[in-house]
């Protein structure tokens, strides 16, 4: 089983920039996939980005090109989404989640850890 636990968010004007951790626990020896997620109220969750802990292999999608980095620290079990140049449209409650697998897909499913959100806003 895996805990995982984000925080960083907040608020921030149009091209600010904040940065998100996710500090995970329990059975992590493992390679996991591990990404980032948004949720904005009236919206479907969608996927942002995701890492494959064995690799460092990354994928983002489109909307935050250039803008957002995921990364990790292994050795703090910790997973971080860098977020430069925000936009009011990037305004969410993000979320951290996590699989277990060999390899990240692009579909963004699958996952099935999940923290309990940390709320990003962007005015």
């Amino acid at each position: 089983h895996v805990q995982l636990v984000e925080s960083g968010g907040g608020s921030v004007q149009a091209g600010g920039s904040l940065t998100l951790s996710c500090a995970a626990s329990g059975t992590i020896n493992a390679p996991l996939c591990m990404g980032w997620f948004r949720q904005a109220p009236q919206h479907e969750r969608e996927g942002v980005a995701t890492i494959f802990t064995g690799t460092g292999a990354t994928y983002y999608v489109d909307s935050v090109k250039g803008r957002f980095t995921i990364s990790k620290d292994n050795a703090k079990n910790t997973l971080y989404l860098q977020m430069n140049s925000l936009r009011p449209e990037d305004t969410a409650m993000y979320y951290c989640a996590a699989v277990r697998r060999s390899y990240c897909t692009r579909d963004f499913v699958g996952f099935n850890y999940w923290g309990q959100g940390t709320q990003v806003t962007v005015s």
